[in-house]
């Protein structure tokens, strides 16, 4: 028998497979492909105030080892997602977790005021990658005050477990885990794609409608691990890592690099599986390696240094 199992303060995960915002919708699209109450939790498709229809097509372009998505936060709101989304998932048997976005800190504060009411939803992803309309589209995650700022205000009003998602498009990742930790934030996710643009050179033209757009897969890998240690060695809260995870084998080095957890994201567009597949590879190394329990390989590598 091995312990899978890990902890944001006092909230508990059976196991530290997540799916990641985005690639995963509501949960119910898997339903045919999983049993997704396997899973430590899954993180729901970004979820804002209004409804958004995002970005004109094309929004999404394959690019070596990745792909670049310029998607623009598509969802019908969180009305809709309180009177439609939230009773199909209430029998799942994991970690509900809602990302929210927004364009201004009120937006932020209102979905977490309304995420408070559902009882079913332990735990909002703080999703600080979003344009700050109020300083002129800088994202929220590339300010240091924009980041305090949204962080304490949400916390303020947050109930639940606050995790915050970092963009990786910023000079030191380190200074904003460390920012968002003072301000509150029981553990931080990373990291959100990187940005990154495609030309289709046969029309001469963007292969994106917006012509940037954030990318993903195993070509970010290398940057996202390396953000992953460099924050687990600077923070006390639990690091969830993302960024490129295709194998167990690429969610064990984030977990040896300093992840409590990891969220799978790009692969499961790939192989809707696959996040199973991830959880079972963990467990089967583990007993191959004679460990009893997941957290005696968690910053592993620190040993070897």
């Amino acid at each position: 028998m091995v312990n899978l199992g890990f902890s944001i303060g006092d909230l508990h995960f059976k196991n530290p497979v997540l799916t990641a915002s985005g690639t995963f919708g509501n949960g119910s699209e898997f339903d045919e492909f999983l049993n997704v109450s396997r899973l430590g939790g899954i993180v729901l498709k970004g979820t804002t105030m209004e409804p958004r229809e995002g970005n004109r097509y094309p929004r999404m372009a394959e690019t070596p080892s990745g792909m670049l998505n310029a998607v623009g936060l598509q969802n019908k709101g969180i009305d809709y997602f309180e009177k439609f989304i939230y009773p199909r998932i209430l029998n799942y048997d994991t970690n509900i977790i809602v990302n929210i976005n927004g364009s201004y800190i009120e937006d932020y504060i209102a979905l977490a005021e309304r995420i408070n009411k559902l009882e079913k939803i332990p735990a909002v992803e703080l999703n600080i990658s979003c344009p700050n309309v109020k300083m002129g589209g800088m994202a929220f995650g590339t300010n240091l005050a924009s980041a305090r700022e949204v962080t304490r205000e949400v916390r303020s009003v947050c109930s639940k477990k606050l995790i915050v998602k970092l963009s990786p498009n910023v000079t030191n990742i380190v200074d904003f885990a460390r920012v968002v930790e003072e301000e509150g934030a029981d553990s931080v996710s990373l990291i959100n794609t990187l940005l990154g643009m495609a030309v289709d050179v046969a029309n001469m033209k963007p292969s994106l409608s917006t012509v940037t757009g954030g990318l993903s897969g195993p070509a970010i890998k290398p940057v996202a691990l390396r953000m992953v240690w460099q924050v687990a060695n600077a923070v006390k809260i639990p690091v969830i890592g993302m960024g490129g995870i295709m194998t167990y084998l690429d969610a064990l080095e984030f977990i040896l690099a300093g992840a409590s957890a990891v969220q799978v994201g790009t692969a499961s567009f790939i192989d809707p599986q696959i996040s199973v597949k991830i959880l079972e590879g963990i467990e089967n190394y583990l007993v191959s390696k004679g460990f009893s329990d997941i957290r005696e390989i968690v910053s592993y590598i620190n040993r070897n240094i």
